[in-house]
């Protein structure tokens, strides 16, 4: 009387081996993107306090700039934000589109946006 084995076979093995490595690989190339996107968000969010307290188009952007420098924020820049002002206040805003490569002509298109918070 044999006992039937319990586990996972080699071909198995590496198979799941294959799509975790393919997985983390991903993970590793889109991290740099999103960890600069929540950077960007944190400085929009700073400069809509700017805005409340009364800072100017000009003297917004220049923070931004300011605060890019520190924060190694490289997709975009001051002149990239678009600065409303409604009856509510001063809204800033930032779309834009990052793309990562992948592997040789394969690469992904990520859209980003922020608005500061009212």
């Amino acid at each position: 009387m044999r006992k039937n084995q319990l586990g996972v076979s080699l071909g198995g093995l590496l198979v799941g081996g294959v799509i975790f490595i393919a997985l983390a690989m991903l993970g590793l190339k889109l991290a740099p993107s999103y960890i600069e996107f929540f950077a960007i968000k944190k400085a929009i969010a700073a400069l809509g306090e700017d805005a409340r307290n009364g800072a100017n188009a000009v003297a917004l952007r220049r923070t931004f700039d300011n605060r890019a420098t520190i924060d190694a924020i490289d997709s975009v820049k001051g002149s990239d934000l678009e600065i409303s002002k409604d009856s509510a206040g001063i809204h800033v805003s930032i779309a834009y589109r990052k793309e990562v490569p992948l592997v040789s002509n394969i690469g992904i298109y990520i859209d980003f946006s922020a608005v500061s918070k009212e």
